[in-house]
């Protein structure tokens, strides 16, 4: 069984030696763990002070991509390295190293392919009381869009199976965490959430800039992941109260011309009109978004048996050359 943590890394050239020196050597179940760096496009030599201090694997993005895309190329790097496991944590070192027994733990049990630490936001010391509430709400969203209890939405330190792992698929360019759980529970794997430690914040948080930023870019993600995994859903809602607003003043319409008053209400029969229509539309849309839904589906389990045929080369290359897969 073979563990792999990946580190996405933006300018933690100082920052990284500490972290990876808290990295766990050995785990009961884990016969060998790698680690591996993904510099985003960083300025200050982070691949190289990766390379010094030993780190197994250091792919370099060209140019600087975001978060999302350097968990993405993590996860594809650790899958051609043989990862069975993969544990994605922060370069910043805010999460208990310790902790990685305890998210690996349920997947070499079986009882979970998605491992996700929870840091306890509703009770967080470093967080202030309005970004408390805040996470507290964006969880309760994500709960109810991707029907997984859920307790902390945002926290990065996450564990995966090789399985979850092929399956997953962040196209967002802003962050992985939400769009995965939504993701994880369309696909119905089994997901478990486990307690964990932080350490003491040594810097800001680079993807919450300010609160109306994140506010922004978070509601943006979970409304495009949401539609993309439950199109149906989503335009079936619209459309019913579209066309329960419809019904207001075409009642109130037909009311008045019962009475011998409808002459001057033409105005609410336009409007009636107008907006049945238009929820009509909305449902048809719907119908042809959970097509093309399925159509997606399909393609994610082309690109699964992709991702899989690529990684078998891979290994067969290595085996070929006597050497371990080669690097990103």
């Amino acid at each position: 069984m073979k563990l792999i943590i990946q580190i996405p890394c933006y300018n933690e050239a100082q920052a990284l030696p500490q972290t990876i020196a808290e990295l766990p050597k050995q785990l009961p179940g884990i016969d060998k763990i790698e680690y591996l760096v993904i510099d985003d496009g960083s300025t200050d030599g982070t691949g190289d002070a990766a390379r010094q201090i030993g780190v197994h694997h250091v792919i370099r993005l060209p140019g600087h991509l975001g978060l999302a895309a350097g968990f993405m190329a993590g996860i594809d790097a650790a899958l051609k390295h043989g990862a069975d496991i993969i544990v994605n944590t922060d370069a910043d070192n805010q999460y208990n190293s310790d902790d990685i027994q305890r998210i690996v733990e349920p997947i070499l049990a079986g009882r979970a392919h998605l491992v996700i630490g929870d840091r306890g936001v509703a009770t967080l010391a470093a967080f202030s009381p309005l970004k408390r509430q805040l996470q507290r709400l964006g969880s309760w969203v994500i709960s109810r869009a991707s029907g997984i209890p859920t307790p902390d939405s945002t926290s990065g330190f996450r564990a995966l199976s090789r399985d979850a792992a092929l399956r997953t698929l962040v196209l967002s360019n802003y962050s992985y965490t939400l769009e995965t759980l939504i993701q994880a529970g369309s696909k119905r794997l089994p997901v478990e959430f486990v307690p964990i430690r932080t350490n003491p914040q040594t810097r800001p948080s680079r993807l919450m800039k300010s609160i109306p930023h994140y506010l922004s870019h978070s509601t943006v993600t979970i409304l495009r992941a949401y539609t993309m995994y439950r199109p149906l859903r989503v335009f079936t809602g619209l459309g019913t109260l579209m066309i329960i607003l419809g019904m207001i003043p075409a009642v109130r319409f037909l009311y008045f011309y019962l009475i011998g008053q409808g002459g001057g209400k033409i105005q609410s029969l336009i409007l009636a009109a107008v907006m049945l229509i238009v929820g009509f539309q909305v449902l048809l849309i719907g119908l042809v978004a959970d097509l093309i839904s399925f159509n997606r589906k399909i393609l994610e389990d082309i690109l699964l048996r992709v991702r899989q045929i690529e990684i078998l080369d891979c290994f067969a290359e290595s085996e070929e050359s006597g050497s371990e897969p080669p690097h990103n």
